[in-house]
């Protein structure tokens, strides 16, 4: 929970600098290097981790479940928010979900993909929501563990921690789900983990060429209309 605040904090300082100072750099070209950086501390965490191939030995049908599971889930309720908010499409609400509470890369990898779509300002704005939605999955995985449990079950807390299921909230996991659910719980956040690049790319990807197709369209209906009446 420290990280997910501090996270918050060093975003609200951001937003101050902005209101009170102007910013002479190229903001978007920074951030793609610092999600050059991100992707390269991503890869190192996970190719450090000496459980890795212990784990992956052990997969069955069962340890996949709760993975596809997580996503199929996660997917479902995003559409869900889609159809309810009218200013973003539903691929957009799945590329915010699609985070799985992995709030750092999400936000970056977001705001970097949607920019030439949306615009630097709408991107970013998605991008926060992002940020916020995904820090909120991960807080309310911690503090919500037990009702989690009670309510759904004993693999409930793996599904909702999300990424966080491999280290931050194993301990509380481990408390609640018992300790045989600890490599189901490794194996999900590792899986969830790789997948989060892929979603959110592939959604945003999506988003843009509807974004372009619906503009092509709108011109022809505009030339055909414009060809009818002259």
């Amino acid at each position: 929970m420290k990280g997910s605040l501090a996270i918050l904090l060093f975003f609200l300082l951001g937003c101050t600098c902005g209101v009170y100072y102007n910013v002479d750099f190229d903001i978007h070209e920074l951030s793609v290097y610092v999600l050059y950086v991100l992707m390269i501390l991503l890869g190192i965490n996970l190719g450090c981790n000496q459980d890795l191939k212990g784990f992956a030995k052990s997969i069955n049908l069962k340890v996949l479940l709760v993975p596809i599971a997580t996503v199929s889930g996660t997917f479902l309720f995003s559409a869900v928010a889609g159809f309810i908010l009218s200013r973003w499409s539903i691929f957009d609400c799945m590329a915010v979900g699609s985070g799985f509470a992995y709030y750092s890369v999400s936000s970056v990898l977001i705001t970097q993909l949607k920019a030439p779509s949306l615009g630097m300002q709408l991107a970013t704005e998605l991008g926060t929501i992002a940020l916020l939605a995904n820090i909120f999955r991960e807080m309310a995985a911690l503090i919500g563990a037990p009702l989690i449990f009670r309510f759904f079950g004993r693999l409930a807390p793996i599904s909702a921690a999300g990424i966080g299921s491999a280290d931050i909230l194993l301990a509380s996991i481990s408390k609640y789900s018992g300790k045989e659910a600890i490599p189901i719980a490794v194996m999900h956040g590792i899986l969830i983990n790789i997948s989060v690049p892929f979603f959110v790319s592939l959604f945003c990807e999506v988003t843009k060429r509807v974004y372009f197709i619906g503009n092509e369209r709108m011109l022809i209906d505009h030339d055909s209309n414009r060809l009818r009446f002259s």
